[in-house]
């Protein structure tokens, strides 16, 4: 399945997280040291609403719904995966190999700004924060079913089992057909399991597991266009690849995760987390060298099987020290990730020019691999946080770490090739209350980010690229409207090497590229039936370097100037359960070639949906209609220079979820 993939709100207005008397220093503690996050109503599905429930528009998901101008691969025109910058239960997670499915995600939120607040350790780009379907101490069980205009359908089901009054079990799983945009299709099931477990008040202990089986999953059409134009034409949801070219592949999860309290103002955190992806097969399909007739050189990319894996985990001890209105953290942290890579060994099998839309029926050929390149990286952090919080007054976050980073490239035929670095690594992040209703905010951050891979149109295709220091300086407000209506207004500054085609088609390092910008979010209830999830950006990147040196104005490839979401939701005065939403989202142009000479145009889109919330037989159940891209708008993600995948066009789905 492709892609699977919250800031707690402080109800007082004005105020920067909530303050805690001294007689409850253990639970402070805790929620200071694991930013405490409600979840949306127990473990049902019938009341997933994501425009209601969430905190603000940077990024949000919840169940089946995602809404946002952020997303855990885009933070300010960078991604803050890449950064390191993912946390489970507010503990270090490495997804860059498989992360966690919706059977085991209660919610996954992007936190910039001031929701970074309670985050220790963070570098540039923001947090991405996944909470867990944890099972608590009451039986219930949740199903749903979806189905799609293009013919997709899937089922799941979730189901929390009490086995003790300290022990509950909980578990999950999902299976369905996907019918994609460009005409590809798949089938997919999923599993999870949690245990979680709580022996005494001081110590609490999750393991979980989550599966991911795809099958029969085409090889979608990657357009490279050979001039400075679009592709003239989509395949409006008709593959034309071979059919033999299905991807086929495994991918699992697990982690451990403990809490314990040895006493009176102290806790421990640990997690342990681990990540296999087993592609048995896996191809690339591209169109190259487009031209405005609608012919391509066809070309299909045959990987011979690759197995990825990742480590990683964080041990934390915290200490909270109580002052009167004064609360102070400290945080000592030691956490870390390896990573096994594997790529190369491909066979690339080239059918000549013919129109991009004729089927590609060509017999399956018989395959010769080559050997495997190894890429092994291996990185330790240490640091030492403090967080204040004054009652009224505001708050401060500041930490130091150092980081030890190494990788090795062991290429065929060729000796190999290690790098690395110990670079000192710091945030800072200062709020103070001007008075009820208003919050300003400033940081600064440096870290160090992994470039994952060249991308698949370069001559070093998948190579592992180098790890590379950033840095980010921000500043805004918040302002309270209404008691649950909140306004943020930001603005930043990310700087970082930029990776770019050489004239022999290899994707390295060929500057810097700093991103200014301006950020805006409106959440909250307007009124007793309408909610608000309203973001903006307005981006200005600029390239440095000797590769741009002559032509400074020019910007980088794929980031659109600005992007604007705004979503409603509406609950009808006379139909009791009904309500309406709706979303507009509107994109600027976004340059699609190095010298600027072709941009994506700008776009917006609407999708309009409704839910209905009823009971039947003592079940509380939810029926959910939606439609996106009313407008049938076509066009093109650039994905790299002048390479083009399809957006989708319109479609509408339904689903009902039943809680037992």
């Amino acid at each position: 399945m492709r892609g699977v993939h919250v800031r707690s709100k402080d109800e007082k207005s004005g105020t920067i997280g909530a303050f805690v008397a001294p007689r409850h220093i253990m639970a402070a503690a805790i929620a200071i040291a694991v930013p405490w996050h409600a979840p949306a109503g127990a473990q049902g599905r019938t009341d997933e609403n994501a425009i209601t429930q969430a905190e603000d528009a940077f990024g949000f998901s919840l169940g089946r719904e995602t809404l946002g101008i952020y997303t855990a691969g885009n933070v300010r025109g960078f991604s803050p995966t890449s950064a390191g910058n993912v946390r489970i239960e507010g503990l270090y997670f490495d997804p860059a190999v498989f992360g966690l499915t919706d059977r085991l995600l209660r919610s996954s939120s992007v936190r910039v700004g001031l929701a970074e607040q309670g985050f220790p350790f963070i570098s540039p780009t923001g947090v991405v924060d996944l909470r867990l379907r944890k099972p608590d101490d009451q039986a219930g069980a949740s199903s749903l079913a979806a189905t799609d205009s293009r013919g997709g359908a899937s089922v799941e089901l979730d189901a929390v089992l009490p086995l003790t009054s300290r022990l509950s079990l909980g578990f999950g799983g999902s299976a369905g057909e996907t019918q994609f945009a460009d005409g590809t299709d798949n089938i997919y099931h999923n599993e999870a399991l949690i245990v979680r477990w709580r022996p005494s008040p001081a110590v609490e202990i999750l393991s979980f597991w989550n599966s991911m089986s795809d099958y029969d999953d085409e090889a979608g059409q990657t357009y490279v266009m050979a001039g400075a134009a679009l592709p003239p034409r989509e395949h409006k949801g008709r593959f034309s690849g071979a059919p033999w070219a299905d991807i086929r592949s495994e991918s699992a999860s697990a982690g451990l995760l403990a809490s314990f309290a040895p006493a009176r103002n102290w806790l421990v955190r640990a997690g342990l987390f681990r990540s296999v992806a087993d592609y048995r097969q896996a191809f690339t399909f591209l169109l190259l060298d487009g031209d405005q007739q609608g012919e391509a050189q066809r070309v299909v990319i045959a990987d011979p099987r690759i197995v990825n894996r990742s480590h990683s985990g964080e041990l934390r001890l915290s200490h909270v020290v109580s002052e009167g209105d004064r609360l102070h953290t400290l945080h000592l942290s030691l956490w870390g990730r390896r990573r096994a890579l594997q790529s190369g060994g491909s066979q690339i099998l080239d059918y000549g020019r013919a129109d991009i839309q004729e089927p590609l029926n060509v017999p399956r050929p018989d395959f010769r691999f080559g050997p495997l390149r190894h890429d092994r990286v291996v990185q330790w952090n240490a640091g030492l946080a403090y967080e204040g919080r004054w009652r009224g007054r505001g708050e401060l976050g500041v930490s130091v770490s150092r980081a030890d980073y190494a990788k090795r490239i062991a290429a065929p035929g060729a000796p190999a090739v290690d790098s690395s670095s110990r670079p000192w690594l710091y945030n800072v992040i200062a709020g103070a209350n001007l008075n009820r209703f208003l919050v300003v905010y400033a940081g600064m951050a440096r870290g160090l980010e992994e470039s994952g891979q060249a991308p698949v149109s370069a001559a070093n295709r998948g190579q592992a690229l180098p790890a590379i220091i950033t840095s980010q300086r921000e500043a805004g407000l918040r302002v309270t409207l209404a008691p649950r209506l909140h306004l943020i207004a930001g603005i930043f500054d990310l700087k970082k090497p930029y990776f770019n085609f050489n004239a022999a088609n290899f994707y390295e390092v060929a500057g810097s590229v700093e991103n200014r910008g301006l950020e805006l979010s409106l959440s909250g209830p307007i009124t007793d039936r309408l909610s608000v999830a309203a973001g903006a950006y307005l981006l200005r990147p600029r390239l440095t370097g000797q590769s741009v040196a002559a032509a400074e104005d020019r910007l980088p490839v794929g980031l659109p100037s600005r992007l604007v979401q705004a979503s409603l939701d509406w609950r009808i005065p006379w139909v009791r359960g009904l309500s309406l939403d709706g979303r507009l989202s509107n994109q600027g142009r976004v340059p699609a070639t190095v010298d600027n000479a072709v941009f994506v145009p700008s776009r917006t889109t609407f999708s309009l949906g409704g839910r209905y919330r009823f009971n039947a037989s003592g079940k509380d159940l939810t029926l959910r209609i939606s439609v996106s891209n009313v407008g049938n708008v076509s066009g093109w993600t650039a994905v790299a220079p002048g390479t083009y995948y399809a957006i989708s066009g319109r479609s509408a789905s339904a689903y009902l979820a039943v809680d037992l």
